[in-house]
């Protein structure tokens, strides 16, 4: 018998997503989420989307190991756990791969050790995402272990897009480039986006809007990334929930020099206290748009801040693309505020750019236009999948490695 399923595990410091997934046709076995890991009120939600039924463990989960063992006594009582011998390999996200890992990679004791090297540019991710690998690897020491990078879509980039106009030995020294995040949703966005125009991604140019709490763009040219508005973190770029995006660096020399802030104040400033929370004390759109529907103006600021920003990115993202056949909205905000896409567009039409405000209004879970039938430019709306993403690519490695196995075992 050949294994066809695999778990995707996304750790965090705290938590703990999961989701088990049948390859053979995608579909979602079990799919949960661990919370609050290390704190007395731990939770422990476990979903069956086949017949919708869901279960929750409420109480303390000391780590990740406890954590992933109490997943794995779930996923034991629907007959589909860790020792299952269709169970074809666990497929783990990892922010950070910097210019070493450009695709994914089987996970051995060289990859944890590089993927740790990496911690200083990826100080809130990778070591959670270690965490969550060595834990999986204890439990299943004989099972494929992959490790898909959010980084690895972006290293198609070229260096003139890549690197920042620093000197180019201290910039190697300390590995400062622009890397990119969110990797894995843009490239399934992207592909998901050409399929939606009827056309192969090696066909199209699409700009992808990736807008949640995190927010990032990129530009994908035949299905290459050719460049991202993340960089060496994920500081850069679009406004966001709680960071600022696009800075003059010298804010940081002002306000260490003369509002006399440390390091780390200015680090949880731009990071924590920034983007729209920081512009008007919310970081959820839905409220942000009531609070504009009311007349509050520092959430109209906030709003128009935002906007004008993607703007400023879907302009760039044109010119560097030379011509463009879409651009994607996705991820929470993306897919769900209608206003967003309808403001981020307006006054674009020069550029082939407009959504038709009934078709925009709809929400739906699919893929779908929301532009006129005659737009030059199509405006998508595509929900990212970054589970089945990484399932796919894990699977892509190790599922044919495995079904040879199984053949010489019958």
């Amino acid at each position: 018998m050949t294994p066809t399923r695999v778990l995707v595990l996304n750790s965090g410091s705290s938590s703990l997503k999961y989701q088990l997934l049948d390859m053979r046709d995608s579909s979602r076995l079990a799919v949960g989420l661990v919370e609050r890991i290390g704190e007395q009120t731990s939770r422990l939600t476990h979903t069956r989307p086949a017949t919708g039924e869901t279960r929750e463990q409420s109480g303390p989960i000391a780590d990740h190991e406890t954590a992933l063992k109490s997943v794995a006594g779930e996923l034991a009582r629907d007959g589909l756990g860790l020792d299952s011998p269709e169970l074809a390999a666990i497929g783990h996200r990892v922010v950070h791969g910097g210019m070493f890992f450009t695709e994914p990679t089987v996970i051995d004791e060289s990859v944890l050790t590089e993927i740790e090297r990496l911690i200083p540019v990826a100080p809130l991710h990778n070591p959670a995402n270690l965490t969550g690998i060595r834990t999986a690897m204890a439990l299943r020491p004989d099972l494929p272990q992959v490790a898909v990078f959010d980084t690895a879509f972006h290293t198609s980039m070229p260096e003139s897009a890549a690197r920042y106009a620093i000197d180019p030995a201290i910039a190697d020294r300390y590995r400062i480039r622009r890397y990119g995040f969110h990797g894995t949703s843009h490239a399934y966005v992207a592909r998901e986006t050409a399929r939606l125009l009827g056309k192969a991604q090696e066909e199209v140019n699409v700009i992808v809007l990736h807008l949640g709490n995190g927010a990032s763009a990129s530009a994908v040219e035949r299905g290459r990334c050719v460049d991202t508005s993340m960089g060496l973190t994920p500081l850069e770029g679009l406004v966001m929930g709680t960071r600022s995006g696009d800075l003059d660096p010298a804010v940081i020399f002002h306000l260490a020099r003369v509002g006399e802030m440390s390091m780390d104040e200015i680090d949880t400033l731009l990071n924590k206290r920034s983007g729209l929370f920081g512009l008007c004390g919310d970081n959820d759109m839905r409220e942000i748009r009531r609070r504009v529907d009311e007349g509050d103006e520092a959430a109209a600021l906030a709003f128009d801040i935002y906007i004008h920003r993607i703007k400023k990115y879907i302009g760039a993202y044109y010119a560097v693309l030379g011509s463009v056949d879409a651009v994607a909205f996705t991820a929470g905000v993306g897919e769900n505020a209608a206003a967003v896409r309808s403001a981020a567009v307006a006054g674009l039409t020069g550029l082939g750019l407009a959504v038709d405000e009934e078709l925009n209004a709809v929400r739906s879970g699919e893929p779908r236009l929301v532009s006129p039938g005659d737009a030059r430019v199509a405006v998508a709306v595509v929900p990212t999948d970054e589970e089945l993403e990484i399932a796919t690519q894990t699977y892509a490695l190790v599922g044919a490695a495995a079904g040879t196995a199984a053949g010489k075992e019958g």
